[in-house]
């Protein structure tokens, strides 16, 4: 995009704004005379209101008295009349091109070297609905949308303290991305903030299109199993994390928002879980755990014990397993990875293809297949037993899917391999990885890992609201 200060004559600048926009048929320009004044007000088709122009800038700009020059012309808009409380001034053509793309109207006139812009956004939003990935039963039923300020606003009505800042910045040199920094001043440690701040700062790229295209600048470079960064899609969420002194990025066009720090026992907390009784949501927690741990480690155990350790079984199990199994074709390794693979298949194409049918799709092939699997003898029952069993407690931890798959395969290679032992060095490798993993100084496995016994309140159980909120908590406990 071309820079440099607008030129004073108005038809040799509006000539420049066509060639620079390639003559692009939603720029529109309309020419007037106010005041004795040639001017022309510029906008981008659908993304202004049409009613506000007309309202709020044409019919007052029109009424204005005569004036001696356009010196004096901008101050009597600037001084006398209120038609936007959003008012930039545009001094060159890359800000001009910036604000119109952003919803702006902006006014030129003959023998000014400056423009006026006027926000008059227009353009169709979607409203804010109850989030699809984060369900609850008790809480707030809102959710984050596309449009930034509108989430900004959604913060803000959660949390009046002044203490609560949002710094605004574009980045992306092509889509110039709206990116909001949100931080409780009062909570976040400075070292924190510089140090983010820094990070974001060294971002370039030509478009920021969703959170994924600034998670690798803010996150550690090394390799890491788990994010150390996570991402909401719920106000009240966020407003939490917040309080408790994390940092917030909102995306303009994206309804997340990343929070930095994460830690990995977040991944297995719910807002629902301070909505019911202590003891109530200590067990659906401890619930959450065990369901992750059905979910990586069910399958490889079944088939490390059926292939390398049948001791461990008693006899009547034992032959039942055994009669199943040597009806099938396949080894139990490879049973075992055709049922995950195809359950992957089968998820991803009910999550790509449109919603009506996408669940249809995914019931069906299911049913299907899997009833013909097994009465063809293709895969055992006990085994499509386990392999569903350990897909339904991965759905409990949704934060953790990616995780879990790949996981699920790996463990399932090492128990094939060298049964419980192979199981055993590589839940070690990942143990040695999670620990091992920190960003910003914030250990991913805190409180568990450097072991923070004031921590353990809200990890291995929940504790009252009453005593939660008298502690006073801040991420900034778990600093390094």
């Amino acid at each position: 995009m071309e820079k440099g200060g607008l030129l004073p004559v108005l038809d040799s600048s509006i000539q420049k704004i066509r060639s620079v926009s390639g003559g692009s048929s939603d720029v529109l320009i309309n020419r007037f005379v106010t005041g004795g004044i040639h001017c022309a007000l510029l906008c981008c088709e659908g993304m202004v209101s049409a009613s506000v122009i007309t309202e709020l800038i044409f019919e007052p700009i029109t009424d204005i008295p005569q004036q001696k020059d356009s010196h004096g012309l901008f101050h009597y808009i600037n001084e006398e009349l209120l038609l936007s409380t959003d008012r930039p001034e545009v001094g060159d053509y890359d800000t001009l091109f910036q604000l119109m793309n952003s919803g702006f109207a902006v006014l030129l006139a003959e023998g000014m070297t400056t423009g006026l812009a006027f926000g008059v956004q227009g353009y169709n939003t979607r409203g804010v609905q109850e989030p699809l990935g984060e369900g609850n039963i008790m809480g707030a039923h809102e959710g984050f949308t596309e449009t930034v300020r509108t989430n900004m606003s959604q913060i803000r009505r959660r949390i009046k303290s002044p203490e609560l800042v949002m710094e605004l910045s574009k980045k992306g040199d092509k889509s110039s991305t709206d990116i909001c920094l949100c931080y409780m001043k009062d909570r976040v440690p400075k070292a924190l903030m510089e140090r983010i701040r820094r990070s974001l700062d060294r971002v370039e790229l030509e478009a920021v299109l969703t959170t994924g295209y600034l998670r690798p600048f803010v996150e550690n470079g090394s390799f890491e199993l788990f994010d150390s960064t996570g991402t909401t899609e719920r106000p009240d969420v966020l407003c939490s994390k917040l309080i408790e002194g994390r940092v917030a990025l909102l995306v303009d066009g994206v309804p997340y928002a990343i929070v930095i720090p994460r830690l990995f026992c977040e991944s297995f907390q719910t807002l629902d879980d301070y909505a019911y009784k202590p003891y109530y949501a200590t067990f659906i927690r401890w619930l959450k755990y065990g369901a992750f741990l059905i979910a990586v480690l069910l399958p490889s155990f079944y088939v490390a014990i059926v292939m390398y350790h049948p001791e461990l079984l008693n006899s009547t199990l034992f032959m039942l397993l055994v009669d199943s199994e040597k009806k099938a074709p396949l080894s139990i390794v490879t049973e075992a990875f055709f049922v995950l693979i195809m359950y992957e298949v089968i998820r991803e194409a009910g999550v790509r293809l449109p919603k009506p049918v996408g669940g249809a799709v995914s019931i069906i092939s299911g049913l299907i297949i899997g009833d013909a699997a097994v009465n063809s003898g293709l895969v055992s029952t006990p085994l499509l037993t386990m392999t569903a069993l350990s897909v339904l407690g991965g759905l409990v931890v949704p934060e953790l899917n990616p995780q879990v798959t790949v996981l699920r395969f790996a463990f399932l290679i090492s128990g094939g391999a060298l049964g419980l032992f192979g199981i055993s060095l590589l839940a070690c490798a990942v143990l040695v990885n999670i620990c091992a993993t920190e960003d910003y100084g914030f250990p991913y496995m805190a409180p568990l890992s450097p072991f923070r016994k004031s921590g353990m309140g809200d990890t291995a159980v929940r504790s009252g609201i009453k005593k939660l909120q008298s502690r006073g908590f801040t991420v900034e406990e778990y600093h390094e």
